[in-house]
């Protein structure tokens, strides 16, 4: 007999396997113990609580109970137990490997855009995404890489859980950064993903890439956030939270390259004249024009005196012919500038 609900085939053979143990006193044999981790497995697969098995296993215990059953029988019944317990394990863990495989190649597929769009947006229900409506990604990058199962991802995705629950909302790893995947229209959800990340990461640094609809949605918006964070570490951003709708400027710069790498050797490629070449000056000019144009601020940021800056500006004028003083010539200047950064002149020739 059965516990309840349990069915009598994950039982099979347990009262036979007790009185056999108690009246010969011996241990289970290695196939006894085998079978049980069988039924285990199978009880596992099925979907039924290990606490109502073990329960079952103690209500035939009671049922079966030879005479004169005394430590013998009370051995057999742990060892059974144990063994059962032991294949439910096993299959739980590999259920979990099972989906942790299924789960990890969704997230390439989906990031990766690699999949039938059609049968991409099928296989997301599962993991509570809907990709007829528009997602936004989020994504942060942390001092180290992170794995999924590390104790970084969890912390955040717990944090995420509490404050929202279920909101179709999937948080992951990828190539060592955490990512989150939210609807578009949830802005407050990647907001909280960009602070518990940054405080998790010790410092990291989050991009959130703009909404997008549909299933091809969500790689562009993750295309975007990579290309903020690159972008971050081109031009040194040190803004712990970048959102591609801001830098938008920054790829029509690019668009042409040719017609940015023109112009930077044009207005920029005299500085490689200079005493110690380009860099120290241009690293002037992006102090001076990241400080709003004001010289003791900028001073202050390469810790040198507002003389000594004042006559690198001159020198920057006397080279290039121009003065990054006028605003006529600021604009060009500025441009050049952020043009180097992003070509990574001068140490790149263009």
């Amino acid at each position: 007999m059965a516990g309840r609900d349990i069915p009598e085939e994950y039982l099979d053979g347990y009262g036979r396997i007790l009185a056999d143990a108690s009246a010969t006193g011996r241990r289970l044999t290695r196939d006894e113990l085998e079978s049980r981790r069988v039924l285990g497995e199978r009880a596992a697969e099925a979907g039924f609580g290990l606490r109502a098995l073990v329960g079952a296993h103690l209500a035939a215990a009671r049922v079966h109970w030879p005479a004169a059953g005394g430590m013998s029988t009370l051995a057999a019944v742990e060892q059974a137990v144990d063994a059962f317990a032991e294949g439910y394990e096993r299959a739980q863990l590999l259920a979990v490997r099972q989906e942790e495989a299924a789960r990890r190649e969704f997230i390439d597929d989906l990031l990766h855009g690699r999949s039938d769009l059609g049968l991409l947006a099928e296989r997301a229900e599962r993991f509570g995404l809907r990709l007829s409506h528009a997602h936004a990604v989020a994504v942060a990058r942390g001092r180290t890489g992170y794995d999924e199962g590390d104790a970084v991802p969890r912390e955040v995705e717990r944090a995420l859980i509490a404050r929202f629950g279920d909101r179709s909302i999937l948080v992951t790893t990828k190539d060592g950064r955490l990512v989150c995947i939210a609807p578009g229209d949830q802005d407050d959800v990647l907001s909280f993903f960009a602070k518990q990340a940054y405080a998790a990461t010790d410092g990291g640094q989050v991009a959130i890439g703009r909404s997008r609809p549909g299933p091809g949605g969500v790689v562009q918006s993750y295309e975007e956030a990579l290309n903020a964070l690159d972008l971050a570490q081109r031009m040194e951003f040190d803004t712990p939270v970048l959102r591609s709708a801001d830098l938008l400027v920054y790829p029509v710069l690019t668009r042409d390259r040719q017609a940015m790498a023109d112009l930077v050797v044009s207005a920029l490629g005299p500085l490689r004249a200079a005493r110690g070449g380009a860099e120290p000056l241009l690293d002037t000019l992006t102090a001076y024009f990241d400080s709003g144009c004001v010289a003791a601020e900028a001073a202050r940021r390469l810790s040198l005196s507002v003389r000594a800056l004042t006559y690198r500006l001159a020198r920057i004028h006397k080279l290039t012919g121009a003065n990054p003083a006028d605003p006529v010539h600021r604009y060009t200047l500025q441009t050049a500038v952020i043009g180097a950064r992003l070509l990574d002149w001068p140490e790149k020739d263009l």
